[in-house]
């Protein structure tokens, strides 16, 4: 039974893409889990720290235009296992910077590279959902949580044998190259929809003379997915990085229990992860996105206005339920508009997840950390409004309906090619 499951094509690429999203999450939580180390490491002060953290986010932000080049060139992937090597081989070059401005550098091609994956594993998984007509991209998503869980899990085993981070970091790389071993042989061949979508449906009228496609700006619909995958981003990266000293500063928990604000965000992600497959099948991506996103904004504020231990963990279990299933959904939505609006979509949420914790970081020294965590409550609920702005994947009860409206849509469709309703 075991050895059907892998045969079967869908099985065996969900099990390839799987690692590439386990890698990044494992990747992305090692270097964060070693920031004390690197800190003492290379004598920085909290502000330059900031600035550390904040150079991924500008590598991501400016990945765009590489990246889409890069997908058009060489295909998902092709770019996925580049990224991957990348990404691998950033760790030990920045456990052996010697001194700040090159650990600045890596850092920036860390968050280059990031885009690049983050991108391709997620047209992957839109492809793989396209080809076989079945949902997988949640449970793809709950192994980059898982990725962060094991790195955090090898971080404290090697920091208890040695404080090296070259060793921390060799560790680390072994096993991603063995993650990496894993997604190469099961990958998919080609790029599904994040080839076709609106870029076969604007046919002759987006390319040139020469047959190449012209740049153009962004759909509408594409800007408020990448307004919704940052803020989104945001919100899933700020919970991660601050949640354990909200407990410890405001809420007055015990040492031994900060941690457990990491825990119930992860815990709780990486469990509605592997149920939104089905969430998504039942009720669709919109309803998943919009209910979940006011449930994390409503719980965390409540949280912050109460609070207390008890009401900051049920707050950040509401968040880590609400906002686990947006990014994905958002992804495969945007891979049904094309590679360059996945392309775009993906910076905006790698940019967020980067960049928010420093972000969140500034608002809370220029006020209190009860504020900065205010405006990750205010990021979840503005993920809801854009939510209702997004032509979302119909469920598989939606078609019967569409389909009697389908004689009206065709009696108009030569008036109006290529339009698609907002």
């Amino acid at each position: 039974m075991h050895v059907f499951r892998v045969r079967d094509p869908f099985h065996r690429g969900q099990l390839a893409i799987a690692a590439l999203f386990c890698s990044l999450g494992f990747q992305y939580a090692t270097w964060a889990s070693r920031i004390p180390a690197l800190k003492s490491d290379l004598e920085l002060t909290a502000a330059e720290v900031g600035v550390l953290l904040m150079a991924a986010g500008a590598g991501a932000a400016v990945s765009f235009p590489l990246v889409a080049l890069l997908m058009r060139k060489l295909g998902s992937r092709r770019l996925a296992l580049l990224s991957s090597l990348c990404l691998t081989l950033l760790l030990p070059a920045l456990a052996a910077a010697p001194n700040y401005p090159v650990a600045l550098a890596v850092m920036c091609a860390d968050g280059l590279f990031v885009g690049g994956l983050n991108v391709a594993m997620n047209a992957q998984g839109a492809a793989l959902e396209s080809r076989h007509g079945r949902n997988a991209m949640a449970r793809l998503h709950a192994t980059f949580s898982a990725g962060s869980l094991l790195a955090a899990l090898l971080a404290s085993g090697t920091t208890a044998l040695t404080p090296s981070v070259t060793a921390h970091f060799a560790a680390a790389a072994l096993l991603l190259v063995l993650l990496g071993a894993c997604a190469r042989t099961g990958l998919l061949t080609d790029d599904g929809p994040a080839r076709d979508g609106k870029e076969n449906e604007a046919g002759e009228g987006s390319k040139g003379s020469g047959g190449r496609r012209k740049w153009s700006l962004p759909s509408r619909m594409t800007l408020w997915m990448c307004c919704a995958m940052a803020f989104g981003t945001v919100t899933e990266g700020a919970m991660n990085d601050w949640s354990a000293l909200y407990l410890k500063d405001v809420a007055k928990a015990s040492a031994e229990l900060a941690p457990m604000g990491i825990a119930v965000v992860s815990g709780m992600m990486v469990v509605a992860r592997l149920f939104a497959d089905g969430w998504r099948a039942r009720w669709g991506d919109g309803r998943v996105v919009l209910c979940g996103s006011v449930l994390a904004g409503t719980g965390l504020a409540l949280a912050l206005v109460t609070g207390g231990v008890v009401p900051a963990l049920a707050g950040f279990a509401c968040v880590g339920l609400g906002i686990a299933a947006v990014t994905p959904c958002v992804y495969v939505a945007a891979a049904k508009q094309g590679s360059d609006a996945l392309t775009l979509v993906a910076a905006m949420g790698t940019t967020g997840l980067l960049a928010g914790p420093p972000l969140i970081g500034f608002i809370a020294h220029a006020s209190s950390l009860v504020w900065g965590m205010g405006v990750v409550a205010a990021s979840a609920l503005v993920v809801s409004v854009c939510g209702t702005r997004i032509r979302w994947t119909p469920t598989a009860a939606e078609p019967s309906a569409a389909a009697s409206t389908s004689a009206s849509d065709a009696a108009s469709a030569d008036e109006r090619p290529g339009q698609v309703p907002a």
